[in-house]
Order: C-alpha cells, then sequence, then structure tokens
C-alpha cells in the first residue's frame, strides 16, 4: 500500500482510537482494548526493528507502562500515537541498555536539511514490500533513517510527532525517512527483496 492510503487509512483509525482512549481513561477495559488492537500492530513492528525477537517481551513492558499512566494522557488519538511510540521506545532502549548493545549514534543527529517530501519512490518501495520484507530491508538501513521510516509508515506519525519521540528536529527525520525510503526503492528496483534475516537496528552498517 501506498503513502497516500497510509495516511488515510492511519487517520481513519486516529478517530475511533481517540474515542476509545477517552473512553479507556474512564474505566472502560473494552475500549482500552480497542486501543491496543489499533496502535499494538505498528509499535510492535517498530519495536522489533530495535530489539529484534525481544520485540514482545519489550511491548509487555510498554503496554503496563500505558495502562498504569494512562490517566496523565491528554490529547487525541495521534497524539496517543506518538505518546505510545515514546514510552515503547524508552522501553526498548532500556532493553537494549540491559543487553549492553549500545544503538549506533545517528549519522544525521545534526543534519537539519529541508527536503520535499517522498513521493514515487516512498510509494514504490511501500508497495513492493510484504510487513516481513519490509522489516528485513528496513532493518539493514542506518539507525536514524531504520527509526524515521517506521514511525512515519509502519507506526502512522506525521513528520512533528516522529521527532518528538525521537528527540529530533523535524528537518532531520524528514530528512532521514527520505533517505531511507529512496534507499530501499533503490534496492527494490536493483537487487530485489533479498532473503536475508531481519537485523536490528543496532547491528545496521
Amino acid at each position: 500500500m501506498g503513502h497516500g492510503g497510509e495516511s488515510r487509512r492511519t487517520q481513519a483509525y486516529d478517530g475511533e482510537l481517540g474515542e476509545a482512549v477517552a473512553r479507556a481513561q474512564e474505566g472502560d477495559e473494552a475500549a482500552f482494548a480497542v486501543a491496543y488492537r489499533l496502535v499494538q500492530p505498528g509499535l510492535l513492528a517498530y519495536v522489533r526493528g530495535l530489539v529484534g525477537g525481544d520485540a514482545e517481551d519489550v511491548m509487555s513492558d510498554a503496554w503496563l507502562e500505558i495502562a498504569r499512566d494512562l490517566g496523565r494522557f491528554k490529547g487525541d488519538g495521534a497524539g496517543f500515537r506518538g505518546w505510545t511510540a515514546t514510552i515503547a521506545r524508552h522501553r526498548a532502549l532500556d532493553h537494549l541498555r540491559r543487553q549492553r548493545v549500545r544503538p549506533r549514534p545517528s549519522a544525521l543527529e545534526q543534519d537539519v536539511l529541508e527536503l520535499p517530501a517522498p513521493q514515487s519512490t516512498h510509494d514504490q518501495a511501500m508497495e513492493a514490500m510484504s510487513t516481513e520484507q519490509a522489516l528485513a530491508l528496513v532493518g539493514g538501513l542506518p539507525r536514524d533513517q531504520a527509526e524515521a521510516v517506521l514511525l512515519r509508515v509502519v507506526v502512522g506519525l506525521d513528520g512533528p510527532s516522529a521527532a518528538r519521540v525521537l528527540g529530533k528536529r523535524p528537518g532531520a527525520v524528514r530528512t532521514a525517512a527520505h533517505r531511507g525510503l529512496r534507499r530501499l526503492a533503490r534496492q527494490l528496483g536493483g537487487d530485489g527483496v533479498t532473503d536475508e534475516a531481519p537485523r536490528t537496528l543496532g547491528e545496521s552498517t
């Protein structure tokens, strides 16, 4: 599915998500289950890119924190996506630190180059990949690009929200996502999808 279709689907979910979160904050357990169902797949894919096979354990810890602090959350469905992604990322990085696996520093940490939003290369890359293929290829990107792609495309965050999760400037995140998607498009157009096993972002080259 291309970026436009993915964005429309995300926007459609956000209304339902915002309502579910509001009801969950009032103690509605069924509504919390709805919120979980809407955001968990994207969060799990994002965390799998960070920690590999330990993603479900990390997300279990993340959801315990989300449930504990739900009453403190203020915002709409899109805001809830960003808030939960931030918690999931913190738990993933804690997990990596416990394993003494340090994420590689971002090559674009100070990069604030403004680039146009990805268009045809983005659509080409996303339409050609299944979820597992996407994770396998994204795992081979530099960490900053991989996280930007996962947050923008898989979790469904907009640029400013993704930047807040990563603690970076929106320009740097747009640049990283653009470069990552352009690199994926080149791989798909040239060598195609490989059979290489997915790697965690800390292991990317």
